[in-house]
């Protein structure tokens, strides 16, 4: 394994974080100038930035023949997003969660994850499937548009105002530098991904890990650092439900966008490999039901549940390895978790759920 293999995938994660960042500014700054409000610019513009990486790898990967890679860096984001940066984002802060959130969002999050679980039921998720979860993407986002609009006015120290609202000392010909920085996010985007995928195949081959373990852990969470410095950011600001949504928000266009992109432009679409259809795709919806009963106690994560869901992430990641390495200590590790912790996590998870509908009640 060279040092090359390093430098292409840091200095991918790199220029993918970079771009990301150029493209989501741009854009949210340039709908600014045309007076789309920014609560619309932070639902649709800031939503699909922070999923920017993700559909850049996947799409990459798709078109160089890594399909492995395109589904593990969706599922293991998703994980990742929920377990490791909601996770340490709560031991920052305890987490607002907004009622919103649990009633439509965290619903259509699961739904979508049952949605693509269907689609990839029998080891494949072709090109018409991409279509329909691209097309399940468009009417989501149409809704949030339609339902934004009855806020005509967002709220004093919104986020997304203050950070990519107008701005009204801008010189007339300011869009043009909005619409270069757009520009050179989407090509930095381009680069970074064909670096990523080159140096993660290449990490793959030399520690003789799949594809799929490669996609599910290390460019999962390189593609998710838009997402956790966004909430690890918020949490300390203290716009703690800002923290939440934008982890929520990414899942969901990980799902229909970044999968169904990935599928549509693959000429005989994606192939699920049984691991991902028995267990990794399992995992992800379990994750995201287990945020339900979490999020409805209070609508808050406490740092204790946050460190659960930390916990949950490490367990996860060394069974992946375990698993892809074959140390023998991977059914001890698996007897622990299936016999002891997920049992007590289901009752704890119970527990809050039922004295939260008490207390509604």
């Amino acid at each position: 394994m060279s040092l090359m293999t390093f430098a292409y995938l840091i200095g991918g994660l790199v220029l993918l974080v970079v771009g990301a960042e150029a493209l989501v500014r741009g854009a949210a700054r340039l709908a600014g100038r045309f007076g789309i409000p920014p609560l619309i610019i932070g639902l649709t513009v800031v939503a699909f930035g922070t999923s920017a990486p993700e559909t850049a790898v996947s799409v990459q990967a798709s078109l160089s023949g890594s399909g492995d890679i395109a589904v593990g860096n969706v599922i293991g984001s998703n994980i990742a997003n929920i377990l490791l940066i909601l996770g340490l984002s709560a031991v920052v802060a305890p987490l607002v969660v907004s009622r919103q959130l649990i009633r439509l969002d965290v619903p259509v999050m699961i739904g979508a994850g049952l949605l693509c679980y269907a689609l990839a039921w029998d080891g494949r998720i072709s090109r018409l499937d991409g279509a329909l979860l691209l097309i399940c993407l468009v009417g989501y986002t149409l809704f949030l548009v339609i339902a934004s609009r009855r806020e005509r006015n967002a709220p004093a120290g919104d986020e997304f105002v203050t950070e990519f609202g107008p701005d009204e000392t801008a010189r007339p010909l300011a869009w043009l530098l909005h619409l270069l920085l757009i520009v050179i996010g989407l090509g930095l985007l381009v680069g970074g991904s064909n670096l990523l995928i080159e140096g993660a195949v290449a990490l793959a081959r030399a520690l003789g890990l799949s594809e799929l373990v490669i996609g599910l852990t290390v460019v999962a969470v390189g593609t998710s650092m838009p997402e956790l410095a966004t909430s690890l950011l918020a949490a300390l600001r203290g716009e703690r439900d800002i923290a939440v949504g934008n982890v929520v928000g990414s899942c969901i266009f990980n799902l229909l966008l970044v999968l169904g992109a990935g599928a549509a432009v693959a000429s005989e679409g994606l192939s699920i490999s049984p691991n991902a259809q028995s267990f990794d795709f399992p995992i992800m919806l379990t994750v995201f039901v287990a945020c339900l009963p979490i999020f409805f106690s209070g609508y808050c994560i406490r740092r204790w549940e946050g460190l659960l869901f930390f916990a949950y992430y490490v367990a996860y990641t060394l069974y992946l390895v375990m698993f892809a390495t074959g140390l023998g200590a991977i059914d001890l590790l698996r007897d622990a978790m299936l016999w002891f912790a997920f049992p007590l996590t289901a009752i704890t998870l119970l527990v809050i759920f039922l004295r939260a509908w008490q207390r509604q009640r």
